[in-house]
């Protein structure tokens, strides 16, 4: 635990300091408690225990059927994480005459529902005993409170290189541990830089490794449309190409095949973005467009504008089932963009029309709606009461959306754009999604927070070192209680350096803790020292 104590005196001496700590803290028995994100309550021991060769998944009592297979396969990835990283030895010589042997994970689940939606109960109990032939027992409300507490008991598992097997130390662990916030995302842009759908799964599996929980799919803009919409298929002729599309089996592949987002408790919140950044919708349909001289926003004046966003919101609520759905609605070029003497309506009239409008057909799909703040800004008493709005571009903007009595995402671009790549770690671990609400139940209508990869300078090829470890930085900030929270990010850089470390041994390209974001290693030296 010193490696996380406040360092006095000047910054250089703090940081010579610091990197000794980390040395001395690796695999020498003064382990600190390397947990990321730091749960609730932790307490634990000095004591080692091996597990077993046969570990193995026992739900005896557990009131969860696991019919989909969510508990079982999350177990199964919870081995293959452990045993990705070193071969044990199945014949190795230590026993419990060394150290005490673990059998198993007693997991028992009091909900039998698995419906993975927004609001869900995440929380988990841990605990480790010290003694031997027993198992390690995980309670949860639900599969994917169970889910985390999984992800929380593999970082207390190491490989002995002794012994050759894994072992927990600093048993017994009592760990309690629960959400600070129910929304806790990343946005990935796939319409500057195509993503193929196996990088998407490699970030969906890295989110659960930190405890994110929605996956914001901004899918189309102005530079290309690769999605298909089967209701209006000429929009992915928006494509960059025929090769750089999804299918809506593709999507379905991410949101529903073989449970692949169930279990890892990640929802998706699909965007489109309307009625700006839409150039590319009319390469399909030339006549969304105003003009051929301008290509957006979309026409307010054609009611086909309309039938089409109803198509996609139709074809959407058959895949992504998630509560909500965002609408974009940002950067809007009110005093070119729209053809309004149809409408009778001025520049600012049509803005907010086509946006109350969107919002309706939206509503009619059953889904809840997210909008970026500019909607707000201009006409917030408009929107419907259930809009989330997100903010990103300034402050203050969320005390003025919880003030109004409507709900809140907080992505300010100063402190979570991954894409700003001068933007240090630690800039995303302190910023503070409550920072001057103190109303508890204005606080309550901050729904979470989100970190954005915005794709203009990144692809397929660099994409994962951009997002990592500063995303992990944001995803501390919004699981872990405020008054755990560091208040000196100073004080948690060995643990985020060693849970960079971690990324990377499970083959997630997490660029090093020093310097500027996807920045490369200055030179030979040990990971945790980067």
């Amino acid at each position: 635990r010193f490696v996380e104590m406040e360092l006095g005196g000047p910054r250089c001496a703090g940081l010579v300091l610091l990197l000794l700590l980390i040395s001395c803290g690796q695999g020498r028995g003064a382990d600190p408690i390397n947990i990321w994100p730091m749960p609730k309550s932790v307490t634990s021991g000095k004591q080692t225990l091996l597990l077993s060769n046969d570990f193995v998944l026992n739900t005896q009592g557990s009131k969860y059927p696991d019919s989909s297979g969510i508990l079982k396969d999350g177990f199964s990835r919870f081995l293959q994480v452990l045993r990705a990283s070193h071969v044990a030895d199945s014949n190795s010589s230590y026993s419990s005459a060394h150290f005490p042997v673990c059998k198993g994970l007693h997991v028992v689940i009091l909900s039998p529902n698995d419906k993975l939606q927004y609001g869900v109960d995440e929380s988990y109990k841990l605990s480790v005993t010290a003694l031997g032939a027993v198992y390690a027992y995980l309670e949860a409300n639900t599969v994917y409170g169970a889910l985390h507490g999984l992800q929380t008991f593999s970082q207390l598992c190491h490989f002995n290189f002794k012994a050759r097997v894994f072992e927990v130390r600093q048993a017994p662990w009592t760990i309690i541990d629960q959400p600070r916030f129910s929304y806790r995302g990343l946005l990935i842009d796939t319409s500057r830089h195509y993503q193929p759908l196996i990088m998407i799964k490699n970030v969906i599996d890295s989110m659960a490794y930190t405890k994110l929980n929605v996956l914001h799919w901004h899918i189309v803009d102005t530079q290309s449309f690769p999605l298909e919409i089967p209701s209006y298929p000429k929009l992915w002729n928006g494509a960059y190409s025929t090769s750089e599309r999804y299918t809506m089996a593709d999507a379905a592949e991410i949101v529903r095949h073989d449970h692949f987002l169930l279990t890892r408790g990640i929802n998706v919140l699909a965007e489109i973005d309307v009625p700006g950044h839409t150039q590319s919708w009319g390469i399909g349909y030339p006549s969304l467009w105003p003009s051929t001289d301008c290509q957006q926003p979309l026409d307010v004046s054609n009611e086909f504008t309309f039938k089409v966003i109803d198509g996609i919101l139709s074809d959407f609520s058959k895949v992504f089932n998630y509560s909500f759905v965002h609408l974009g609605g940002d950067e809007v070029n009110t005093k070119t963009a729209f053809r309004l003497k149809k409408k009778g309506l001025n520049e600012s009239e049509a803005y907010q029309y086509f946006v109350l409008r969107s919002q309706e057909i939206a509503l009619s799909h059953g889904y809840d709606i997210v909008n970026w703040e500019e909607t707000f800004n201009n006409f917030g008493s408009k929107l419907s009461r259930k809009t989330v709005v997100h903010n990103w571009i300034g402050s203050g903007v969320a005390e003025r959306v919880v003030a109004a009595g409507l709900r809140c995402i907080v992505s300010n671009q100063d402190k979570w754009y991954l894409d700003h790549l001068d933007t240090t770690w630690q800039e995303f671990y302190m910023n503070e999604p409550l920072t001057n609400i103190t109303n508890p139940k204005q606080q309550e209508l901050v729904i979470g927070g989100e970190v954005c990869m915005w794709g203009e300078h990144i692809d397929g090829s660099d994409i994962e070192q951009t997002i990592w470890p500063r995303a992990a930085a944001a995803a501390e900030r919004l699981w872990t209680p405020y008054d755990k929270l560091a208040k000196d990010p100073r004080r948690v850089t060995g643990r985020l350096a060693h849970f960079r470390c971690l990324l990377n041994e499970r083959g997630v390209p997490a660029a090093p803790l020093n310097g500027p974001g996807r920045v490369a290693p200055e030179e030979p030296g040990s990971c945790y020292k980067q």
